[in-house]
């Protein structure tokens, strides 16, 4: 059998059989997830952040997607656990003395090892390509390799000697399994702090509300005492004593005490020359033709 220009097809060009499946280039992948944004999908640059799950992003991207959270943006169902700038850190990443950047190929004529990271472990000094698994402190920021975190056991860490939990550690990039994990731990962290706020709040009501009953009730103590039937005649006779003394007391600052009676001097038992001093006696009111004019004598006037 034969076909025009006398070609002969083969079997597998005529009958179609199962579709094979397209299987994941693993060094692309690796390259995508170590070396570009997952939010924005460009080069990494510093300042590089970690979201709680172990994803790498630009921070400029993740700021643009708190501010803009549109529908139209299919990539940013991979950044919806995010939902302020506090549920991402901010990394501090170690330079690869060994990799050259884009000034080495300027011209395109050399060849690009996309396994050489531009990062690496302070620490133990590998490579950040995907080819180990590296991971973060949420309480510093730090970024080293899983193996140094094996070989040198420590609570605190390995850069700047900030201390941390297990719970601090959380794998960059990790398997499903980790993926997994971190997403229990990130839900049990957020749940906890929803409930310590919840406490706190009516702790915050008690102590508003302390200063505001004090405030009603200002003076001495409303204690229940005695009725004046009751009271002894020992006791009356104390507080007869103790009144004049209280007034004494109050007239040197000039005001009569809290419910007493203004009394006039003329009604008081002193001396006539005593009295006379004071406007209120009867010498000191006289009648407009007894008082005087009172001219002001000035150079002017002559």
């Amino acid at each position: 059998m034969g076909c025009d220009g006398g070609t002969i097809p083969k079997r597998h060009e005529l009958v179609k059989g199962p579709k094979k499946v397209e299987k994941v280039d693993k060094d692309a992948e690796l390259v995508a997830q170590w070396n570009y944004c997952t939010l924005s999908q460009e080069i990494l640059k510093r300042p590089v952040v970690a979201c709680e799950l172990g994803r790498l992003y630009n921070k400029d991207a993740v700021i643009e997607f708190l501010l803009d959270k549109s529908a139209e943006k299919a990539l940013g169902k991979a950044a919806s656990h995010i939902k302020s700038i506090k549920n991402v850190t901010e990394l501090k990443l170690s330079d690869n003395p060994a990799w050259g950047g884009d000034r080495g190929n300027t011209k395109g004529d050399r060849h690009d090892d996309l396994q050489r990271a531009r990062f690496i472990c302070p620490v133990v000094g590998l490579e950040m390509n995907g080819r180990h698994r590296f991971c973060f402190l949420r309480c510093c920021g730090c970024v080293f390799s899983e193996r140094a975190l094996k070989e040198i056991k420590a609570e605190v860490c390995h850069t700047c000697g900030a201390a941390f939990q297990e719970d601090d550690v959380i794998v960059l990039n990790g398997t499903k399994e980790d993926v997994e994990m971190l997403k229990k731990r990130m839900e049990e962290r957020r749940l906890r702090a929803k409930m310590e706020k919840k406490t706190k709040k009516p702790k915050a009501a008690e102590s508003v509300s302390k200063p505001e009953v004090s405030e009603e009730c200002p003076g001495p103590s409303r204690a229940k005492t005695g009725k004046p039937e009751e009271l002894g005649p020992d006791t009356r006779e104390k507080k007869a004593v103790s009144a004049p003394r209280s007034t004494a007391t109050n007239g040197k600052a000039g005001k009569p005490p809290c419910g007493a009676m203004k009394r006039s001097i003329a009604d008081s038992e002193e001396s006539e020359t005593y009295k006379s001093l004071f406007t209120t006696h009867s010498s000191a009111k006289r009648s407009k033709e007894e008082s005087a004019h009172w001219v002001t004598h000035t150079s002017y006037c002559f």
